[in-house]
């Protein structure tokens, strides 16, 4: 069987911005000569994060995270459905994913890395297994629950930077629902902007490319932030900061911003910022949804309730083709996306 996959040709550079470029598509045979345990799963889905340029890096400065291979394949989220089986757990027809699902029209995967998805859970709408009924719902739920100490009545704050993208979008629906009085977003366009209020329910939404940051925030939060969710790092995240009241927390989640530069994670802040955090008494703590997995089950049942019942509204921006994975990842790296960055690969 002739497939198409895609491989990384060249690694951008700790301050390089990623380029299409630095992938290649190509044709593989592959054989349909199951071993035990073995499937062949046709992909549906694949997913494209911002956590995937610290993969181009040798190094990615994680050691939970492997760095991509040059001229090998490239891998990540994905979703598909089950071709052929030779693994007990699995039949033909079952709709399966995996956080290392190999960028390829079809693969020869082990079955046992795969997790089964009941279609119900998303309504069809296969894709939000990639998002908001996965790691990456996970992710912005319990960074909210273990890391943003929301109380309902408690006329609260919260702030959300890269609000339009995959994660910063629920987190700030989240945080509406668990009993913020407040949710702004900040985000690059007034596109984004409109869409967070009118769409996604955002009390209010700042465009960080249209001027003031700090200003705009003093307007739309007068009483102060007491919760931040930070996607993003860096100047964005220090005028923030600057506004929060005493005893806030930063919920550490992502520094897209400082990626493409060579710092290490976090990176360090100025003495400005650590000196408020301090002062203040802030709690900034880094938040890896990897540590809370014994809480994964439950938190992806009450994600699907809330998407099926449209208490959460997802965002997404689709790309078609497999030759388009680089195109897509480095459209996300720009903020090109409003919601989850996805990539279909087939019906």
């Amino acid at each position: 069987m002739q497939v198409q996959r895609v491989v990384l040709t060249s690694r951008p550079g700790n301050n390089g911005e990623p380029s299409p470029n630095n992938f290649r598509l190509e044709q593989k045979n592959l054989t349909s000569d199951l071993e035990d345990g073995q499937v062949l799963v046709r992909t549906l889905y694949l997913s494209v994060d911002p956590y995937m340029r610290c993969r181009m890096n040798e190094d990615t400065g994680a050691d939970y995270l492997a760095p991509w291979k040059l001229s090998e394949c490239v891998d990540g989220g994905g979703v598909g459905v089950v071709e052929s089986s030779r693994c007990s757990a699995l039949t033909e027809g079952d709709v399966v994913t995996s956080f290392n699902w190999p960028w390829q029209t079809h693969a020869v995967m082990v079955g046992g890395g795969l997790q089964k998805v009941d279609s119900q859970m998303v309504d069809g709408h296969l894709s939000y297994f990639l998002g908001a009924v996965g790691m990456t719902g996970l992710t912005a739920l319990l960074g909210v629950r273990e890391k943003g100490h929301v109380t309902k009545g408690a006329n609260q704050t919260m702030v959300v930077s890269g609000a339009a993208g995959a994660c910063g979008s629920l987190a700030g629906q989240i945080g509406r629902l668990d009993g913020c009085a407040k949710v702004v977003g900040i985000c690059g366009s007034d596109e984004k902007c409109k869409a967070l209020v009118e769409d996604l329910g955002f009390s209010a939404a700042i465009n960080y490319r249209c001027g003031d940051v700090s200003a705009r925030l003093k307007e739309t939060c007068p009483a102060g932030v007491d919760v931040y969710f930070d996607n993003v790092g860096g100047a964005v995240s220090d005028a923030i900061i600057e506004q929060m009241n005493e005893g806030g927390h930063v919920i550490l989640c992502g520094q897209i911003s400082q990626y493409n530069k060579d710092v290490p994670y976090p990176p360090p802040l100025s003495d400005k910022t650590q000196e408020i955090l301090q002062r203040r008494n802030i709690a900034r703590e880094r938040f890896m949804v990897l540590s809370y997995m014994s809480k994964a089950e439950a938190a992806l049942f009450e994600l699907s309730q809330l998407v099926k019942s449209a208490q959460i509204k997802v965002l997404e921006t689709v790309v078609n083709g497999i030759e388009n994975m680089g195109v897509a990842f480095c459209s996300m790296m720009k903020g090109g996306n409003i919601g989850k960055q996805i990539v279909k690969i087939s019906d």
